[in-house]
């Protein structure tokens, strides 16, 4: 398999779906209004990743493209939980790809405590070969969650997957402590997006007076 070709339609996904991810959220700037998208990432998963999933499902080489669903991947993070589910609302109304599948981890969390929104979609991509549709995942999740996800990752990667019990029980408490913030939080967000506007204003302000 010649791994460049195989990923080259992945990373124009990826690279697409961040410019189109981003934009929304100036849009939402250029209209003064707070934007439910903090920031935006995305990655292609190394071949290694790839393989060593293949291999753990019992995917053969020539299945990947259809079964494995998150090669391309995007991340949206939001500063609050009702801020995920604006986004889930405006991917939905989109007609430039199509959902196959939603994944709901906030209401829904896994064991370990991880708490995420996952959208699985199916994305056109011109190539010189014509039109492919590619499978990408969007993760949507709060700045708490993804602070915690990420750790999860990195522990997951010292241990191989078998993270000890007395540091997976942290681990869940942690979780909770971090959905309990962002349930606090969402109690004043009212107040924390008028006090960034105040914010947001003296600093165009002072831009503004800096200009010869």
């Amino acid at each position: 398999m010649n791994w460049d070709t195989f990923l080259a339609p992945y990373a124009q996904v990826v690279d697409e779906l961040k410019v189109k991810l981003k934009g929304m959220r100036q849009q939402f700037e250029y209209e003064r209004e707070q934007s439910p998208i903090e920031f935006v990432t995305g990655r292609v998963k190394p071949k290694t990743s790839i393989i060593e999933k293949a291999r753990r499902k019992a995917i053969n080489p020539e299945d990947m493209r259809e079964e494995l669903q998150d090669i391309a991947g995007v991340r949206v993070v939001c500063q609050f939980v009702d801020d995920i589910y604006s986004v889930v609302t405006m991917l939905k109304n989109r007609n430039d790809f199509n959902i196959l599948e939603e994944k709901d981890y906030i209401t829904e969390k896994k064991e370990s405590g991880y708490r995420s929104y996952h959208i699985i979609i199916q994305y056109p991509v011109e190539t010189i070969h014509g039109k492919k549709m590619v499978l990408a995942e969007i993760q949507i999740r709060t700045l708490a969650m993804n602070f915690w996800a990420t750790n999860e990752h990195s522990l997951n990667y010292k241990y191989a997957g078998k993270i000890p019990k007395d540091i997976q029980a942290r681990l869940k408490r942690a979780g909770e402590a971090a959905f309990l913030l962002d349930e606090e939080m969402s109690k004043i967000k009212h107040e924390i997006q008028e006090a960034q506007k105040i914010f947001n204003r003296k600093e165009d302000q002072k831009r503004k007076t800096k200009k010869p």
